[in-house]
């Protein structure tokens, strides 16, 4: 017996708008995968436009019928009506628009990500510490948050959720510079590792205690085995592996030696340990890390992790071989430079390259593994099924360390997830990606079945995001950038708390969120501020520098004798040659002792921390100028991208065949000007002070109206219709 649909529900529809006829109010659309939808509007549906974290409710109601044009992406919630005489109608309640243009998405502003940390920071910040807080006590710390984010009656402090915090906050100092941020970041970092690490100089490693309990008295009980879940009495990999996440990127932007030095000695646990230096009967090395050790002998094959259906004796996992790549290992390179850290990139990718992949049988990736690398598919609660974002993390690193060691089979590898995963672990009707599937479908099946229930976790939305962004910025695909905006449209129309602050755990698949048991936590063993700040930090990475050919600007506080006196500010492993440095300040004064393409920066000798702001730019942004019109003694000059100190020369030459051809007023248009060198500025001064003509600037913005504010020489520039920068970022707006 089949079940009818014969009854009112209510759910949502995101797609593309096909038409709007205003005699029927009815809007046509066809969602991602082309299925066509009528929308009823009504006398009753609201229109809002998407708001970020921080801003007021933009209604939107008014004007929603003339924005009803074709192209246009929405979201319509409403209630469906089946079995009517006309079909099954659908009359809309409340529609999301994401821009006011019918291309526009308001999140690909190039500012959207970074306002959106900034938010999340003082989220956290304010929850844990109090409001406006400028001492951070992490003794006050408390994993457990409400959704308002009080803090529960639990005492209770786990390494994970800390490190994670610590990251959040670091990342957002990267972003921001506001150094309240990145004084919480250091001391969470001491925290941790004063409270929560303990240091064995004999084997020289570094491991982590699974938490630790405040009790009455303000004693510390400390817990070392994991009271986790399939982790029970056993220290698993990628809590070890979280733990390093806070300190890599406090250690990137400060370069501590300490952080350095108790990192290296986690990174030692991890090869001492957790590695698979054994062979196959042939000679071939097995590879991999293994998932659990024994908290007591340290041995992955210990009979004491044996425990029925969830052993985790001679285990491996995505986590324990894939983790080490977001969390720690790509910052920690980055910050160093050192190749040994690119060849363990190299060995995990290989690993998951070689190992993973199982599309004979699935189009999902499989993910436990027995310590030969054969299949287990009987774990505790994951069987044979699929972890949806972790197919989307494969893909999204695999893309990050071709940058730094190019593999086809990386490329292939990628893209295959790419290709599979919009059709078997997104949601085509209302948008989002799913949470755990099973990895095959039984006969006469067509969607691979939901194992718990259709909720979407804001951390998978983070992983689809991502993959797509980078995707689309190294190859440009249409279907790629379509990918990264539907999904970006979700998190940021669905996953943002605009009431109370913050990023829901869950929502159900409408996009509603669902506030039951843990997941209606802000904070908890799952979440601190880690994946919101990781995909606020690379999706303003990904979005302004490989795909909308904006400048960025980034924050480091190095140490005296900090990196040896190299500070490297490459914001992730980009492809080669794809930015560049444009500009330097330490302490608020320009610097130029960098080098543009290996994005290194000299530092001045100081015994104190310097505050450092590295402006990095696409390479793709070029410079023109272009003499639109001499007549009447007036030269109109066009300026487009990026005027840096090397294309000065062009715009001499223009300002002189103006001057040579008699004209006594000049006027520079910079409306699409993403970039002002301070040179150009001392030039035209300089120019005008010895030449006989009027200038005049108009369309100024961004950091070129801020370039000519900050200059002494600002007066001697008759500018007109200059918008003041918002804040100090450059770029168009």
């Amino acid at each position: 017996m089949s079940n009818a649909l014969d009854f009112t529900f209510s759910d949502l529809i995101a797609g593309y708008l096909t038409g709007y006829d205003p005699d029927t109010d009815i809007a046509e659309l066809h969602t991602s995968d082309g299925r066509p939808y009528s929308v009823k509007i009504t006398s009753n549906t609201v229109g809002e436009m998407i708001r970020n974290l921080g801003e007021a409710y933009i209604d939107a109601t008014a004007q929603l019928r003339g924005l009803m044009q074709p192209g246009r992406f929405i979201h319509a919630y409403g209630v469906f009506y089946p079995a009517e005489a006309g079909g099954t109608a659908f009359e809309a309640k409340h529609i999301t628009l994401f821009g006011k243009e019918a291309d526009e998405y308001r999140f690909e502003t190039q500012d959207w990500w970074q306002r959106q940390i900034v938010k999340i920071a003082d989220f956290y910040l304010d929850s844990e510490f109090g409001a406006g807080a400028t001492t951070f006590d992490y003794r006050n710390y408390r994993t457990d948050l409400t959704m308002l984010g009080t803090a529960t009656a639990s005492t209770r402090q786990e390494t994970d959720t800390i490190s994670r915090l610590v990251y959040g906050l670091a990342t957002a100092y990267l972003l921001s510079g506001k150094q309240r941020y990145l004084d919480a970041a250091s001391a969470g970092a001491r925290y941790l590792i004063e409270h929560l690490c303990c240091v064995d100089r004999t084997a020289e490693v570094a491991y982590w205690y699974h938490a630790l309990v405040i009790e009455p008295d303000g004693t510390e009980r400390k817990i070392l085995a994991s009271e986790f879940g399939d982790d029970y009495n056993a220290i698993p990999c990628y809590e070890q592996i979280y733990a390093l996440a806070g300190l890599t990127q406090v250690y990137r932007i400060t370069g501590d030696p300490k952080l350095r030095e108790i990192i290296d000695l986690t990174v030692n646990l991890f090869d001492k340990y957790f590695k698979d230096k054994t062979n196959f009967s042939d000679g071939t090395p097995r590879r991999g890390y293994y998932s659990h050790i024994d908290p007591v002998t340290f041995d992955p094959l210990s009979p004491a992790l044996d425990d029925g259906p969830r052993t985790n004796r001679d285990r491996k996992n995505w986590n324990s071989v894939g983790d080490h790549i977001p969390a720690y290992l790509i910052n920690l390179f980055l910050a160093t430079g050192e190749q040994r850290y690119a060849d363990m990139l190299e060995d995990q990718c290989d690993t998951i390259t070689k190992h993973f992949p199982d599309y004979a049988n699935s189009p999902f990736v499989q993910e436990k593994f027995f310590g030969d690398w054969s299949k287990d598919q009987h774990y505790g609660s994951q069987q044979n099924r699929a972890i949806v974002g972790h197919n989307l993390k494969i893909a999204w690193n695999l893309m990050r360390v071709n940058s730094a060691r190019p593999k086809a089979e990386y490329v292939e590898f990628a893209e295959k997830i790419a290709d599979l995963m919009p059709g078997v672990g997104s949601d085509r009707q209302r948008g989002g990606w799913y949470d755990m599937v099973e990895r095959v479908t039984a006969p006469g099946e067509k969607f691979h079945r939901l194992v718990w229930h259709d909720r979407k976790a804001w951390w998978q939305q983070e992983q689809g995001i991502l993959a797509y962004l980078i995707l689309n910025g190294v190859f440009g695909k249409p279907e790629y950038a379509k990918q990264a905006r539907e999904s970006a449209a979700f998190y940021n129309a669905w996953m943002l708390d605009t009431g109370a602050g913050g990023v829901y755990f869950n929502v159900l698949a409408n996009g509603m969120p669902f506030a039951l048991g843990g997941e209606r936590s802000k904070g908890s063993h799952s979440m601190a501020m880690y994946h919101s700040a990781e995909l606020a930090f690379l999706a303003a990475v990904y979005g302004n520098l490989l795909s909308n050919s904006n400048p960025m600007d980034f924050y480091f506080h190095p140490q005296p004798g900090a990196f040896n006196g190299v500070l490297r500010v490459s914001p992730d492993l980009l492809p080669p040659k794809s930015v560049k440095i444009a500009q330097v300040w330490v302490n608020g004064h320009e610097h130029r002792d960098f080098d543009a393409d290996t994005l290194t920066v000299r530092l001045p000798k100081s015994q104190e921390q310097q505050v450092v702001r590295v402006r990095i730019l696409p390479v793709s942004v070029d410079f023109s100028a272009d003499t639109l019109d001499t007549t009447g003694g007036r030269a109109q000059i066009s300026l487009l991208g990026t005027l840096t100190s090397a294309d000065l020369s062009v715009l001499f030459e223009q300002v002189e065949a103006a001057l040579a051809a008699g004209c006594g007023t000049i006027s520079i248009d910079m409306t699409d000007l993403v970039y002002l060198d301070p040179q150009a500025v001392r030039y035209l001064a300089l120019t005008k002070q010895h030449r006989e003509f009027a200038l005049d600037i108009t369309g100024a913005k961004g950091q070129v109206a801020q370039q000519l504010q900050d200059s002494e020489l600002y007066q001697e520039l008759a500018t007109a219709g200059a918008r003041p920068a918002r804040g100090r970022k450059g770029g168009r707006s």
